[in-house]
């Protein structure tokens, strides 16, 4: 049973990046959205092929890109004079998309980082 829900949650992290792409491209309201686009491509290269040295560089990359619009978030958050409810939805909406995104990058990067190096050396990993 743990290894069947371990399975599944390290099967995830690649459609959600996708979930949160097209979230992304609608959310910036542009018809056409190369960079969308080409994430979307990528993610899916990556869920047929599963290389693993993308499979770190993607996750790495959106961390990074997730830190930066965090401290775009408060910069943004503290121009509000008061704690209003356009700054609370900002906060909510903002840290559930960026630290959810930090999460299922992180998932992603142990897949392809640990998880598969531990398979490829026939290291089981007894919870």
């Amino acid at each position: 049973m743990k290894e069947r829900i371990k399975t599944a949650i390290l099967q995830l992290p690649e459609y959600l990046l996708i979930a949160s792409v097209v979230f992304y491209w609608f959310s910036a309201g542009l018809a056409v959205n190369y960079i969308a686009i080409g994430l979307i491509i990528v993610l899916i290269l990556q869920i047929i092929f599963k290389n693993q040295i993308i499979g770190i560089i993607i996750p790495s990359i959106l961390v990074m890109i997730c830190l930066y619009m965090l401290l775009a978030l408060i910069s943004e958050f503290n121009e509000f004079p008061t704690f209003s409810s356009d700054a609370k939805e900002l906060l909510f909406v903002g840290l559930s998309y960026f630290i959810s995104t930090i999460i299922v990058s992180g998932i992603m990067i142990y897949k392809y980082a640990i998880f598969e190096e531990l398979n490829a050396n026939n290291i089981s990993i007894k919870p």
